[in-house]
């Protein structure tokens, strides 16, 4: 009878959220502006979220200690800023974008802690750190206001931002997986906690953004009496920028990724896995065309139309095909092996990871295009190619750049002996680590100019020195 009741109230409160968000408010409406709203069972439910899921992740923080139970705690302390908001969000009137503002500037300066950790001095748990501060990213659905707001819906954006953490997470997995199990128990807590945890909580009790109160006070801006300025959308709220007219705001799509390699960090900002059911050898359509773009943002029809659908599949068993793939920054292939190759083409605007080792890879053909991969066996190829960003993480005997015209290629210092030849390609730079572990990468150009003399029966080319080179 117990659970019959609980089963109805949540019923009731996922109308009630519908209403909220969809801005229509009925006389049937409960007003939650002078009522007890702790007894609440999407508050109730948050508070299961983080007995369940985030114990495990405190339990093995505790055992690390350091640096990686500092920042946990900070993650703790999201969490529980995020579930007084929404216990205010039913006492207050839904706000506008200055208000907004306001009312997660709470939230917005916890996160800003865990991303100062991540900043100065390299910590020997970057990883950790860097995984736990873009996690907390998952944090602003609650800055879900409608189809309008310029963000995803809430259970779209906590999925895609995790995503962002991944990387730095499955480096912690590889790391640690025959050195201390405590590190491997804290990242796979650390992503349960938003996978399924956080994820399943907005799913049930907040699909259409957070619940606001019928009366109550409105939260404004305590800036000036005078009409403030809109603020950034609500994805900046968690960025040091977060003051910045949109004009202004942080680069996205791959100038982002640029961005972020130049500054030395890493190259992906958020990695889309390859399930089992996106390869070829276990779909049961056997079609070769996979809708890789299912969670990610939506590409125009036209695009589809002159360059042919999108794909991201394992041909034969060997031929892994990344073809197509527009404006999406976490394609990620990390079931192959060193007899497979990868092909990818016409991609733009894109990052693909590519776990594991290959046996040769090439980039034809696309634009503005991120590749990252740990080792090739023969060779990573790039062909006919604009503005790409490749960064081997492992070896790579051989690096081919032909008819391309800007390529940032970063070596990892076990493929400093690669050898790289350029025809017919232009704007070409090579980063490599610099003599300290910590420090930045050190930029080399090469030579895309040659002098051609005439000495002793024969041409002797030599290269044109770059000034300050």
């Amino acid at each position: 009878m117990e659970e019959k009741l609980i089963a109805r109230l949540e019923s009731a409160v996922a109308r009630l959220e519908v209403l909220s968000s969809s801005g229509f408010r009925d006389r049937g409406v409960a007003d939650f502006g002078g009522s007890d709203v702790s007894s609440d069972p999407s508050i109730i439910a948050f508070d299961d979220l983080l007995e369940q899921f985030f114990g495990r992740v405190s339990a093995a923080a505790e055992k690390i200690g350091g640096q990686v139970l500092e920042v946990t705690n900070i993650v703790h302390e999201a969490f529980s800023v995020q579930k007084e908001l929404l216990v205010k969000a039913k006492k207050t009137q839904k706000p506008d974008l200055a208000g907004l503002a306001e009312f997660l500037k709470p939230l917005n300066e916890v996160i800003t802690k865990a991303n100062a950790m991540t900043e100065g001095k390299r910590s020997d748990f970057f990883n950790h750190l860097k995984s736990a501060a873009d996690s907390l990213t998952a944090m602003a659905w609650i800055a879900y206001t409608g189809k309008d707001c310029g963000m995803s819906m809430p259970i779209a954006h906590v999925e895609d931002s995790w995503q962002m953490a991944e990387f730095y997470n499955n480096k912690i997995l590889v790391e640690y997986k025959s050195k201390d199990p405590n590190h491997v128990e804290w990242a796979k807590a650390m992503k349960e906690l938003y996978l399924p945890g956080l994820t399943d909580y907005v799913k049930s009790h907040y699909p259409l953004g957070p619940t606001w109160g019928v009366s109550g006070k409105a939260p404004t801006s305590s800036t000036s009496k005078a009409p403030a300025p809109p603020p950034p959308p609500p994805a900046s709220l968690f960025s040091a920028e977060s003051s910045q007219p949109s004009s202004s705001k942080p680069k996205e799509g791959m100038a982002a990724v640029f961005q972020e390699i130049n500054s030395s960090k890493s190259v992906t900002a958020g990695l889309r896995k390859v399930s089992a059911d996106m390869k070829t050898k276990n779909r049961a359509d056997r079609t070769v065309v996979v809708s890789a773009s299912e969670k990610e943002g939506r590409t125009s029809s036209a695009s589809i139309s002159k360059a042919g659908p999108p794909k991201l599949e394992l041909q034969m068993g060997r031929k892994w095909v990344v073809e197509n793939q527009i404006g999406k920054r976490n394609l990620v292939i990390d079931d192959c092996d060193s007899k497979q190759s990868v092909y990818i083409f016409g991609c733009k605007d894109s990052v693909l990871q590519i776990q594991g080792k290959v046996n040769n890879i090439t980039v034809d053909k696309c634009t503005k295009m991120g590749v990252v991969f740990m080792d090739v066996v023969a060779a990573c190829e790039i062909v006919n190619c604009s503005g790409v960003e490749v960064q081997c993480q492992g070896s790579a005997p051989t690096v081919s750049v032909d008819n391309t015209s800007g390529c940032q290629l970063y070596l990892s210092k076990d493929s400093l002996g690669a050898s790289i030849t350029t025809a017919k390609s232009s704007e070409i730079n090579v980063l490599v680590p610099g003599a300290d572990p910590n420090g930045d990468w050190v930029e080399h150009a090469l030579p895309q100019q040659f002098v051609n003399e005439f000495k002793d029966g024969r041409f002797v080319t030599t290269p044109v020195s770059h000034s300050g080179g």
